[in-house]
């Protein structure tokens, strides 16, 4: 099997046995498609059959596995791609387009990689391959998921937190505001589960012990665990380092508290000026624009490292500058040539799922095309990145003044 997949032969032979459970044909991307690509895909990721192999959707084929005759161009190729991204599969799943020729038919062949740590969930349900259908997992498809999950070789955010006890965390926000947000109401209606076997479905605990990840988002105390989880605001009077300080707050609390305490300082430190010569109304004109310090801010800390490192992310504001600073380098498949088009990796899995089950990532890879984005139309110039191999800072100047 080649590194990307399978090879041609592999998939023609595929594409027409109607038995297997490996493989899943769609003859278009229509809006009802789409959906239940979406299910196969997180289906093939939790991989419950335990064949250790990438599943397959062909997009193009009939379901006796005939050709569709479908047209398989860039544009679709970019859909199926993009449909790792959106945020509707948690954990994320590791997916691969290709445009293949099979059987004299044109076909995109989308490669669905078992996933390291099941169950995975798409709008909050877990979905398993049953033969050559999707379904929803029953509790205990859930249970073998769960325990399929090894300790060793684990991010940071996935590892047992042998110092911490379920104690430690806030139960109540988990099971009141967290889990309606990460588990479709149907399933939890239906649920019979006590809250720890949901946290442990959820990756929040490993066996008895928190995850790094759930003492990060939930724990009363994170920063006892891991000193460095905080960001720290510094707010000087001047342009350098060693200026008097106008302001300074240390940001804490478990990454509800964290993430919500950067949008105050925020808006609290921003200023706008009136433009009232440029037409009958006046104008309000920031000097940053909210929305791309909130994407940046947010990036480091989601993609910082919080191991073997005691340092915080820090958001420093000068008078003619911003920093925003994040321990640890790029990190995967991220690189400094890809680094602005969006490219993701994760560091920290269970931090990106907390996150956007929350509220604060909607679409994955969309942070710094955002911030560039809303930057460029306030009037900002483009934003400096400084990439180092334990730090990565980001330089956001202000807006110019018209005229």
């Amino acid at each position: 099997m080649p590194s990307n997949g399978y090879s041609d032969a592999e998939l023609a032979a595929m594409m027409v046995n109607l038995e297997s459970d490996l493989i899943e044909r769609k003859r278009s991307l229509s809006s009802s498609a789409a959906e239940k690509i979406l299910r196969n895909i997180c289906a093939f990721a939790n991989d419950l059959p335990g064949h250790s192999n990438p599943g397959v959707i062909l997009v193009g084929a009939e379901d006796d596995g005939s050709c569709a005759g479908l047209a398989v161009d860039d544009e679709l190729l970019r859909s199926l791609a993009d449909m790792r991204d959106d945020g509707r599969i948690l954990p994320l799943p590791s997916i691969d387009v290709q445009r293949r020729t099979l059987h004299g038919c044109e076909v995109a062949v989308v490669h669905v990689q078992p996933a390291p740590h099941p169950p995975v969930r798409f709008d909050g349900r877990v979905w398993v391959r049953v033969g050559p259908t999707a379904r929803q997992a029953s509790i205990s498809d859930e249970q073998r998921l769960t325990e399929r999950r090894r300790a060793t070789d684990l991010p940071f955010d996935l590892r047992p937190a042998y110092s911490a006890t379920v104690s430690d965390l806030d139960l109540h926000f988990i099971e009141n505001h967290y889990l309606p947000k990460a588990v479709s109401a149907e399933v939890l209606a239906e649920s019979r589960r006590t809250l720890e076997e949901q946290m442990r479905s959820l990756r929040l605990l490993s066996g008895d012990d928190p995850t790094n990840g759930a003492v990060l988002a939930f724990g009363r105390d994170p920063q006892w665990l891991v000193p460095g989880a905080y960001l720290q605001f510094v707010r000087f009077d001047g342009d350098e380092i060693t200026d008097p300080i106008k302001t300074s707050e240390r940001i804490t609390g478990g990454l509800n508290d964290v993430l919500n305490g950067i949008d105050r300082l925020l808006r609290l430190n921003i200023q706008t000026r009136l433009d009232v010569v440029s037409g009958p109304r006046e104008q309000r004109f920031p000097d940053y624009p909210v929305e791309a310090l909130r994407q940046l801010a947010y990036n480091a800390i989601l993609h910082r490292s919080y191991e073997g490192t005691h340092a915080p992310a820090r958001l420093y504001w000068f008078s003619d500058r911003i920093w925003i600073e994040s321990p640890g380098g790029l990190y995967g498949r991220v690189t400094p040539e890809t680094l602005l088009e969006g490219a993701t990796d994760y560091r920290n899995g269970l931090i990106a799922e907390v996150m956007r089950n929350l509220g604060f990532a909607q679409h994955f890879g969309l942070g710094i095309p955002l911030a560039r984005e809303t930057l460029a139309a306030n009037g900002n110039p483009e934003p400096e990145f400084d990439l180092q191999h334990t730090w990565v800072r980001v330089t956001v100047k202000p807006s110019r003044p018209a005229g």
